[in-house]
């Protein structure tokens, strides 16, 4: 049976996006892509394969449950890495599959201790500190005592990374914050250094970091967003654009969606359209139903703001959004009809609607509409 919707993957886009990243780390910085969240909603299993092919070697996720979907869809990688959670009870099964781990406090430090002496296997650790995020990541107390328990157990721990979060590097309005905290990480790092504690990566930033301070590459780049195609901030795009003189995106978004027209109806003057009463027919009009609805991640906040491509041309969503249905109006569509190809995300022709579309109509942002887009709307990889 045929699903109401399709993601499409364009490996050529992927491509691009790579070279443009590695482009900004230079060679002394491992790339790690960051595929939390589906892939951004793009689909582990049908993403990761892909980027493995176009020569990425290492991964990240926030999850052991996504670490485990990744470990299913690659025959090798350099680094697959976890960035929060996994029960303490399944570092065995971590350190054995050698997939490495954040330690952001000292109760998964002794874990992992226990669960690598007990597999007489060193466990790959990175070692998180809390530098002005305040969410994970030891502070200057327990990092004393971490270190401490790290240097009596050097035999059972791989310090793989040692790493902090940047706390909103894509807006200038956390410009202060962020140099408190690169000027923290660089003290904490020289600490371990002067207590000899060894460590194979230092590594800090994000998408937002890479484009805004460069100075936070490091060893290893953490990357997520750039990578598909999206900018993590309007502010970011246009600094590197402005910046590089560069007047065109050097992104191409790796995502399309799409539908098609489920029916066609005629509406009088004077009538509601949908649910309520948001939507009166001002004049007669045509209407096009298309099988897709907040639960296959298209926001109710769309409702009677959305746009659609039908045709080549952008269409406007006309009333409420339903949980399986949107409706759209096509009264000045000619030849329109039922089964045409309704592009939700990408182009048509020469038009197209950018995921960044949405976030301008809605209060969703890039990330958050991404990762809404369900596991069971299939994904497939095109040219």
């Amino acid at each position: 049976m045929n699903e109401s919707s399709s993601i499409q993957l364009s490996k050529k886009a992927l491509k691009n996006n790579i070279d443009f990243i590695k482009s900004r780390l230079g060679d002394n910085s491992e790339f790690v892509s960051i595929i939390k969240g589906n892939a951004y909603g793009h689909g582990i299993e049908k993403f990761v394969p892909m980027s493995y092919e176009l020569g990425v070697k290492s991964f990240g996720v926030f999850t052991g449950f996504e670490a485990a979907i990744a470990l299913k869809s690659l025959e090798n990688f350099d680094r697959l890495l976890i960035m929060g959670y996994i029960d303490n009870a399944e570092l065995e099964w971590a350190i054995e599959n050698d997939i490495e781990f954040y330690v952001f406090d000292t109760d998964r430090l002794n874990a992992a201790i226990i669960a690598a002496l007990k597999l007489k296997k060193k466990a790959k650790i990175h070692l998180e500190v809390e530098t002005g995020m305040n969410r994970t990541g030891f502070g200057d107390k327990d990092l004393k005592r971490a270190l401490g328990m790290i240097t009596d157990n050097l035999d059972s721990l791989e310090i793989e990374g040692f790493c902090s979060h940047l706390a909103g590097a894509e807006n200038i309005a956390n410009h202060y914050r962020i140099t408190r905290q690169i000027a923290k990480f660089s003290r904490l790092r020289k600490k371990l250094n002067e207590k000899g504690i060894g460590y194979k990566k230092a590594h800090l930033a994000c998408s937002a970091a890479v484009m805004n301070y460069p100075k936070t590459i490091h060893d290893l780049a953490r990357v997520g967003i750039l990578q598909y195609g999206f900018w993590p901030s309007k502010e970011t795009k246009m600094g590197y654009c402005v910046k590089n003189k560069f007047p065109d995106d050097p992104l191409d978004q790796v995502l399309s969606w799409k539908s098609k027209v489920m029916s066609l109806k005629s509406v009088k003057a004077g009538e509601y359209v949908g649910y309520g009463t948001s939507l009166l027919a001002e004049q007669d009009m045509k209407i096009a139903t298309v099988p897709v609805g907040y639960a296959d991640g298209f926001s109710r906040s769309l409702s009677n703001q959305g746009k659609v491509l039908i045709g080549g041309q952008r269409m406007d969503v006309v009333g409420i959004v339903n949980m399986n249905m949107v409706v759209v109006e096509v009264t000045n569509l000619e030849g329109v009809k039922r089964g045409d190809e309704v592009v939700l995300i990408g182009k048509q022709q020469d038009k197209q609607i950018t995921v960044s579309s949405f976030s301008d109509l809605s209060s969703q942002l890039n990330y958050e509409l991404l990762t809404r887009l369900p596991i069971n709307i299939p994904r497939k990889i095109v040219d």
